[in-house]
């Protein structure tokens, strides 16, 4: 089957339900999906898929960032947070007390964003302050959370960008109306209680931001591309001094203006009944009234004139990006960047970029992308440049790419490759719920019909090579963007003191009516179902190989696994081998060649290696898959040795190795290692730079020919089985080698240890560890339910404690971690980012948490509840059917181990719980991982957790 030859044509065609309700579908729709407008102008999207007993729901609105006031910028992400705060039903013990308190807040922050005096701002600030302590006392934290979480929802979030914010959740079915009696109540009105200290959290995630190196640049990128349009002038999470200077009355008439049934949509894909979702939604979101939406001018941006150039500076490796502003998504030329980005760089496969760049090593990395917008978009390129050569180097290697592309230098077969790519990636995209839920809004927010989306891809075959240099030579001038990213100080990080916020009360144990009622509404309970994997995995034998088979029901995509049950701790340069063999061809191709190959058929290829697992992948349409094995057993058997690909290889990775030292992230990801597992671990014990330079290429290539000689397995994910077992012997060799027996790492214990790596950054991260028990599977449903009660989500106690009440950070979390393998140990994480001057209170308050568990027997039941409801609304499906018997393998594990987790929670009690706590968490001895700006660490804060140590790179990359 050629897809590209494929010619569908979808139309609208308007029906009638069986309750005279009109809707839309579209010819030829494999989802078929329903489009329904109420009356008020509200859109409904519906659509089927029975993978599980759940409802992936959307909440999108059309509005975000681009609609915020000049002088109130960040007040729809604002506004995004204070929807998960309830109204004057949900979060409420008393409204008409606690109303007389927030119309106070609300006139005194008028005043305060008035007054210019800095003195009598923090005057007016204190009595904010004074004010909110009152309102707090009728207040309850995370109410809204209890009741969505009361349902056995997951993914319970919401974002906000440039023209839309989007509220989520995904549901049981069987709790629809709930959900829908909830949310009517949130979108029908806002209440901005626990006003000050939510903002103090979003200026935290403003911090976070601020450490952001690819923020940093992309302000500065889109500030250039749009110096007119809010896509350039506006930030999602705004301007700091607005940030610090808000309006109640600005976010309630933002609500007002937008938070309309005409301007968002209700998106719903999952096991539902079309005709009863449709009539519930009318009954509960019909009633809201329609309104007109604000007028607005249009934006014109005028055409850039010559190259602009920006400069930023950060601690993190050098990189260029350069940027060309594009029209709209979905118009023409917005479809043709998104075609030349392909040509330039398709996922990494066979693009110009992927193959002259990359594949060639002449940079550590480069890569094109798109961005299409409601309005405008652009087409971006990054380049990142080896330390031998100058970011206008980097600039001039990838402009030649765009030259080759202008000339139209590149192959014939690649257009129709890459629309056969799309459609690949999309039909992948729509087989889940989530996956056609969020292709179904991200449409609404654009303003575009589903039938223009489903007809977009015969747009994109439509287009000729011709059409497409003729673009690019259009299209590709001097009018563009490029911002350098130098390595050094940045210059424009914000660093303020703490506000001084008094902690709020968050009333654990109590409940408003509202809650009550949605507490005690029973619904007919959905029963679990618990795979039976012998039943689902079908099996077979190819000479010595075990053959396993699940079927794709889905579509024609298909996969191989091969799966050795040997990893790094094997063979420390496993890894390295499988990077290397990226660079080799083979005496018929070469490394650019076999690239092509793959791409041309539609097959991708993926080599994981773990410490005790190497797993080499193919993934494309079925009717390829054989052609891919061959092609895939061709590179591996004959890969042709080539020590100066490899010296370059060598150069790239040490390379690498120095810019990993420079990111933030990976610094904090090494340091949290090294806090765990000391300075001998998998991580630390890498190939040294002398051994990788004085190694031979043929070390590692005949690592490569000789792999199939070893014992491994094969899974196969698609749907003719018969077909597959009929060729698969051909490639299958019988075992011939041994597999070398693991290096064993030690696992230490926590002893108090306190290390620090400075690094010049807006907040403090703090991370402690404590090494448990060796893994128990007796106590995984306690674990469960007690990470859902104590330490993660919106509404457990220590999200209410450190973010709700005291304001101490954006992120806070407890977490105990099962181990996934017998007879090694659980570990216990807390996390918190907090600005410095938060530091020791942040620490105060998470050691007064854990000293003793906190019991609030409603928030207990909640959290065993819920934790009740996923498991028994969960369905273990595709390729995870098998994978999950290899995880559980592990555990010594036969069978659906969930079974026993739900049955195990059933009957547990907070007793259970806390006896739990008492003899698995409380006795820990943690170390304590921190990053930040020296100058700015707290050394009393730090000095009363343990032992100090400030640690260098070479510590904890052990390079």
């Amino acid at each position: 089957m050629n897809l590209h030859m494929i010619d569908k044509r979808y139309k609208e065609t308007v029906h009638t339900d069986k309750n005279n309700y009109e809707y839309i579908t579209i010819s030829n729709d494999e989802n078929k999906v329903r489009i329904y407008t109420l009356k008020n102008g509200l859109k409904v999207f519906l659509a089927q898929n029975f993978d599980a007993p759940r409802i992936q729901t959307y909440i999108p609105v059309r509005t975000g960032s681009n609609n915020d006031p000049s002088d109130n910028t960040g007040l729809a992400h604002y506004l995004e947070h204070m929807m998960f705060k309830g109204t004057s039903k949900i979060g409420t013990q008393n409204w008409q007390k606690e109303k007389e308190l927030l119309d106070q807040i609300s006139d005194l922050y008028e005043q305060h964003k008035a007054e210019n005096n800095a003195e009598k701002k923090k005057e007016i600030y204190r009595k904010i302050d004074e004010v909110s302590q009152e309102a707090s006392q009728y207040a309850i934290a995370n109410e809204y959370d209890k009741a969505i979480s009361s349902l056995g929802a997951t993914g319970t979030n919401a974002h906000t960008w440039f023209d839309e914010t989007v509220y989520k959740n995904n549901i049981p079915n069987n709790e629809l109306e709930k959900w829908l009696k909830i949310e009517k109540e949130r979108f029908s009105e806002m209440v901005l209680r626990l006003f000050h200290t939510e903002l103090e959290s979003v200026y935290e995630e403003f911090n976070r931001a601020q450490d952001n190196d690819t923020r940093l640049v992309n302000y500065e990128l889109m500030d250039a591309l749009f110096p007119t349009h809010p896509n350039g002038q506006q930030t999602t999470l705004g301007n700091p001094e607005h940030l610090k200077n808000p309006s109640m009355k600005a976010i309630h008439k933002y609500f007002d203006e937008y938070y309309v049934p005409n301007n968002y949509a209700m998106v719903l894909v999952g096991d539902l009944d079309f005709e009863e979702t449709i009539k519930l939604l009318d009954q509960y979101f019909g009633t809201i009234p329609y309104k007109e939406l604000p007028k607005k001018t249009p934006i014109v941006e005028k055409p850039i004139a010559g190259i602009v150039k920006r400069t930023v500076k950060s601690p993190t490796t050098p990189r260029v990006q350069l940027a060309w502003r594009t029209e709209s998504y979905g118009t023409r030329e917005a479809m043709l960047a998104d075609i030349v980005v392909n040509v330039l760089s398709n996922r990494g496969e066979a693009g110009l970029l992927d193959l002259n760049i990359n594949q060639t090593q002449k940079l550590l990395w480069g890569q094109a992308f798109s961005v299409g917008l409601k309005e405008y978009g652009y087409f971006s390129i990054v380049a990142v440049p080896k330390e031998t050569q100058t970011l206008d180097e980097a600039k001039e290697m990838v402009l030649e790419q765009i030259e080759l592309l202008k000339k139209g230098e590149f192959p014939d077969w690649m257009l129709p490759a890459i629309i056969n790519d799309f459609k690949i990636q999309r039909m992948k995209g729509l087989e889940t719920a989530d996956g056609l839920a969020t292709n179904l809004y991200d449409t609404y927010i654009k303003g575009r019909t589903w039938e223009q989306e489903l007809n977009e891809m015969d747009e994109y075959a439509g287009f000729t090579k011709e059409d497409v240099v003729e673009f690019a030579n259009e299209f590709f001038k001097d009018n563009y963007v490029i911002v350098y990213k130098e390595k050094g100080i940045n210059d424009k990080l914000v660093r303020v003191e703490n506000p001084g916020i008094t902690p709020v009360k968050i009333n654990r144990e109590s409940q408003s009516e509202f809650l009550k009622q949605i507490l005690a509404e029973k619904t007919e309970d959905i029963q679990p179902e618990f795979i039976d994997y012998q039943k689902e995995i079908k099996t077979a034998q190819i000479k010595d190989k075990k053959l396993s088979f699940v079927k794709n029901k889905y579509n024609d995509i298909a996969q191989i696994h091969f799966i050795f049950p040997f990893g790094s701790d094997n063979d420390r340069e496993l890894g390295i081998s499988t990077q290397i063999l990226q660079y080799l061809g083979t005496e018929k191709f070469s490394p650019e060649d076999l690239k092509k190959e793959f791409f041309k058929i539609g097959i991708s290829n993926d080599f994981k290696t773990n410490n005790d697992q190497l797993i080499i992948s193919l993934n494309g349409l079925e009717e390829n898959i054989e052609e891919g094995i061959q092609l895939l057993q061709h590179w591996m058997y004959k890969v042709k040795p080539d020590q100066e690909i490899y010296r370059q290889f060598v150069e790239t990775v040490l390379e690498n190795r120095e810019a990993t030292k420079k990111d933030k992230n990976r610094i904090m990801t090494a340091l949290t290692n090294y806090t765990k597992l000391g300075e001998f671990s998998r991580f630390t014990d890498i190939i040294s730079k002398e051994e990788l330079e004085n190694s031979n290429v043929e070390a590692f290539t005949d690592r490569m020919k000789k792999l199939f000689k070893y014992n491994y397995q094969i899974f196969f994910y698609g749907k003719d089985f018969e077909n597959f077992k009929g060729y698969i012997d051909k490639y299958v060799e019988t075992e011939s080698l041994q597999v070398p027996e693991p290096k064993q790492y030690p696992e230490p214990e926590t002893k108090g240890n306190v290390y620090f790596i400075n690094y010049d950054m807006v907040q403090m991260e703090m991370s402690k560890i404590g090494r448990g028990h060796d893994v128990n599977t007796a106590n995984f449903g306690k674990i469960n339910v007690f990470n859902e009660y104590f330490g993660r989500g919106l509404s457990s106690i220590v999200f209410q404690e450190i973010r709700e009440s005291k304001s101490l950070a954006y992120s806070a979390y407890v977490s105990y971690a099962a181990n996934s393998e017998l007879s090694h140990p659980d570990y216990v994480t807390t996390y918190i980012g907090t600005q410095p001057d938060k530091l020791q209170i942040a620490v105060d308050t998470m050691d007064e948490l854990m000293n003793e568990l906190p019991e609030v027997p409603t928030q207990f039941e909640n959290a065993k509840n819920a934790a009740l409801k996923q498991i028994a609304s969960t369905r273990i499906t595709r390729t995870n059917i098998f994978f999950n018997t290899l995880r559980l393998k592990k555990l010594n594990i036969h069978h659906d181990f969930r079974k026993n987790i739900y049955e195990q929670i059933q009957n547990l009690t907070f007793e259970d719980i806390k006896q739990f706590y008492q003899t698995e968490i409380k006795p820990l001895h943690f170390n304590t991982a921190i990053i930040g700006k020296k100058e700015n660490l707290n050394k009393e804060a730090v000095n009363q957790m343990g032992t100090f140590s400030e640690l260098s790179l070479k510590d904890i990359f052990g390079h």
